[in-house]
């Protein structure tokens, strides 16, 4: 089975990505892998602080995750898979993609504030001849008729 890979984290188009990969998966008989990268502790010389807050991160990833997986259930009949890794994101995506070889496709929302696409979308597009799996870009600001129509 083809994974979709998408990138959980605060940004707006992070949502778009989402939809995108959920609707694609239920056309094709896909899956879907929602990642979750918590990035390094600057503070790693408080290690009981660092280990409470490594564990609140982890918490609000699951309740984030939890929204947009009852989305893809109910609407799309897809059961995305969690899985949460530690350090810097573009290392963590791709070691994501070596580590599982049913991940087909790497789905990212891109930012539409004027600011660029986001760093996500610029560090792994520079590098995407490299990537071992192709990337689908998806505009973060197109309505849910739009995506429909490109799925």
């Amino acid at each position: 089975m083809r994974k979709f890979l998408v990138v959980l984290d605060d940004s707006r188009e992070c949502l778009s990505a989402m939809r995108f990969a959920a609707m694609r998966a239920s056309k094709t008989g896909g899956g879907v892998e929602v990642l979750a990268v918590i990035p390094p502790e600057e503070f790693n010389h408080w290690i009981g602080v660092g280990d409470i807050m490594r564990e609140e991160a982890r918490e609000r990833i699951e309740v984030h995750f939890e929204v947009f997986a009852k989305w893809m259930r109910d609407r799309q009949g897809v059961d995305p898979e969690l899985v949460i890794r530690e350090g810097q994101a573009v290392d963590e995506i791709m070691a994501q993609i070596k580590d599982d070889n049913e991940i087909g496709v790497l789905v990212l929302g891109a930012g539409t504030d004027g600011k660029g696409p986001g760093p996500l979308v610029t560090q792994l597009s520079r590098n995407s001849g490299t990537l071992p799996v192709p990337i689908t870009i998806v505009p973060g600001d197109l309505t849910k008729e739009q995506l429909e129509a490109i799925t």
